[in-house]
């Protein structure tokens, strides 16, 4: 099973990247974020995306969401649904027989610290129900965190920073002791140049010169199964990379 999630930075200005990327990769789930978009100003080649249950949720110019199954991976229309601390359209959720599955986008924090820590406390707290009841669950997205100081590059790393601070990365933590795992950590352990984010400036991309921020958290039942987990950093005009995990299920 391939699972794949990338801040797009406007859907519609990558759309056909997007179309691009599935046809390329075929994920059987994708996960969108920064889509910046409300469902009525798509396309309708992409706002139904052939040979996947789509769910678009956003508004137009800031943040949004979306989450597409492959009808393979579910022949039947699953349920889309939102919890209660979504705001700004920032996650979507979906059960699949294999695990649920969320796309996330955690807020940047610059406007307002104190809702990021809200939703970020949210978050750990649904992960926690999944931790109690031994449900397989995968978080993905742009987490707007980056783990620790190996997570970006030397030239970017500025303590107390948003992004960078202990209090986030403590939640973090909290949020992946819900047995959970950071599965590209996982996989790349060793790699001290493994960044998804790069800022659009000074060929910061070209360079390597970025941050990690954009994760996917299985349930240890799956992570022990992930085969590979990768970053296309060279692919699409967004300032994110994608993120594709492969699992043996």
């Amino acid at each position: 099973m391939k699972i794949a999630t990338w801040n797009v930075n406007g859907i519609r200005k990558r759309q056909a990247e997007v179309q691009q990327f599935i046809d390329r990769e075929q994920p059987d789930v994708l996960c969108l974020q920064e889509i910046k978009a409300s469902p009525d100003q798509l396309p309708i080649w992409i706002h139904d995306l052939e040979g996947y249950w789509c769910r678009w949720h956003g508004e137009t110019g800031y943040s949004g969401v979306a989450l597409h199954v492959r009808h393979s991976a579910c022949p039947e229309r699953p349920a889309f649904f939102h919890p209660a601390f979504d705001y700004e359209q920032r996650i979507v959720i979906v059960r699949l027989p294999q695990a649920t599955f969320a796309s996330i986008y955690v807020p940047n924090g610059g406007k307002d610290f104190p809702a990021k820590m809200r939703f970020l406390e949210a978050l750990d707290a649904y992960a926690a129900e999944f931790q109690s009841a031994s449900l397989p669950l995968v978080l993905c997205g742009d987490m707007n965190v980056a783990r620790t100081d190996r997570d970006i590059h030397p030239k970017e790393r500025r303590p107390g920073v948003i992004g960078q601070r202990d209090d986030e990365r403590a939640l973090i933590e909290r949020i992946l002791s819900r047995d959970l795992v950071d599965v590209h950590r996982q996989i790349d352990p060793d790699n001290n140049d493994l960044f998804t984010w790069w800022a659009p400036w000074r060929n910061m991309r070209q360079r390597n010169i970025g941050w990690r921020l954009d994760h996917v958290f299985a349930s240890q039942s799956l992570a022990s199964r992930a085969t590979s987990c990768t970053v296309q950093r060279e692919f699409g005009t967004s300032d994110h990379g994608p993120v594709t995990a492969v699992f043996e299920l």
